[in-house]
């Protein structure tokens, strides 16, 4: 990637971050001198391919965002958008207090409602303008036109005309449009390349759980020798349920279906605990716990605290801790085929959820290895773990990179 350096420059019109071989100030122009409104209908059905806007992924059709089609059977009302132009999508949400702006990059054409505004380029470099509404500096505009608390059903109250009114920050000269958008493709590309080996490693490692749940992959010990087959037991021959309950000082635990245990005050969400805790769950380290009511979705972990857990978790321990690595059965309670058990164990025991409780988990059977090749398995998943937060951690960090890049290079 090309190098950037820090503005000189005081005035308004200069972004704080700058390619150095250009200079002078930016220009403030109306959004109508650089675009047209976009207005033809799809009036004889040119394509069957409704749009809507992703704030996160751009103009994607419907049925792969909403896996289904949300749109009128008969879609010639709509407005025919054509690759490269762009729509405005003024409803709102998480990280989008006024809404997207995307360019149409995946398809050819398609349909979008008469909700969206749309338009298209009339000057300046497309993929420049398509980062500069990425950068959200336009926020600034919306918010002076739209009503206040004129929200309607997630919609912004901006008239369309208000809306080409609105003001736009940005240099003239082309070579530095055209070296913005090249370096923010760059930067696109990378965060792409990540994403993908992120998620490439989730789904290696779902694959390679099942794999090696099923027995079709083996593992040998340090003298290249098999270890013994699997042992056919129930969870119950292998671990007791903890009954001990809360003198009121401990530490109170989560149990997440991402995270496994965690402090309950390092994540932000509502507490629902009850000011009398004195029939929560006593959690050791190295118990399982899950909850009772979503084991069947992965709601489970081993835990690395001493604390407390609310009454609508199950608490269980190894009867034998020197036969058992508990972090293989971290492991083991996520694979798919054991929570199928799960959730075929618990069906009809309530009538509105599932609710697998220890009298019904002690029951399931399973098929157990050595201890040896279960601390074998769990150092192997322990590293690809790593790997993979190391992955995420690095796909986070681009994504962060690239906000404060948007927020310093545009006006």
């Amino acid at each position: 990637m090309s190098s950037v350096s820090s503005s000189k420059h005081l005035d308004k019109r200069v972004p704080a971050l700058r390619f150095p071989e250009f200079e002078g100030e930016w220009e403030t122009i109306k959004l109508s001198d650089f675009v047209d409104r976009v207005t033809r209908k799809n009036t004889n059905n040119q394509t069957n391919l409704p749009l809507t806007i992703s704030s996160k992924d751009g103009l994607v059709d419907q049925i792969t965002y909403f896996s289904k089609t949300v749109a009128s059977k008969d879609m010639s009302g709509y407005y025919l958008l054509l690759n490269g132009e762009f729509a405005y999508n003024k409803s709102y949400s998480v990280g989008y207090d006024f809404g997207s702006i995307k360019r149409l990059d995946r398809y050819p054409m398609g349909a979008l409602s008469t909700l969206y505004i749309c338009f298209a380029l009339k000057k300046f470099d497309s993929d420049f303008i398509k980062v500069y509404f990425d950068s959200l500096k336009w926020y600034r505009e919306i918010y002076m036109i739209a009503a206040e608390g004129a929200r309607n059903h997630g919609l912004l109250n901006v008239s369309t005309e208000d809306f080409f009114e609105t003001l736009h920050t940005l240099p003239m000269n082309i070579a530095e449009q055209q070296k913005i958008a090249a370096f923010f493709t760059l930067l696109e590309k990378r965060i792409t390349k990540q994403r993908e080996l992120v998620e490439d490693l989730k789904l290696y490692k779902r694959g390679v759980l099942s794999a090696i749940f099923d027995r079709k992959i083996r593992f040998k010990d340090k003298n290249g020798n098999q270890f013994p087959e699997w042992e056919k037991c129930t969870i119950g021959s292998i671990f007791s349920e903890r009954c001990e309950h809360s003198n009121g000082n401990e530490d109170l635990l989560a149990v997440t279906i991402n995270a496994g245990i965690i402090k309950r005050d390092e994540i932000e969400l509502k507490d629902n605990s009850s000011d009398d805790k004195f029939n929560y769950k006593r959690v050791h380290v190295n118990d399982i716990a899950y909850n009772t009511m979503r084991m069947w979705q992965g709601a489970s972990g081993v835990s690395s605290y001493e604390g407390i857990v609310s009454p609508a978790y199950t608490v269980i321990y190894a009867n034998n801790i020197n036969n058992i690595d508990v972090r293989f059965w971290g492991y083991y309670f996520k694979t798919y085929k054991l929570i199928c058990e799960f959730q075929r164990s618990s069906q009809g025991l309530t009538s509105d959820t599932w609710n697998l409780k220890y009298p019904q988990l002690a029951k399931i059977e399973i098929y157990l290895p050595c201890f040896a090749e279960q601390t074998v398995i769990s150092d192997f998943l322990e590293k690809l773990e790593y790997q993979m937060q190391n992955e995420e951690k690095q796909l986070k960090n681009l994504l962060t990179q690239k906000k404060v890049l948007l927020s310093k290079m545009f006006i």
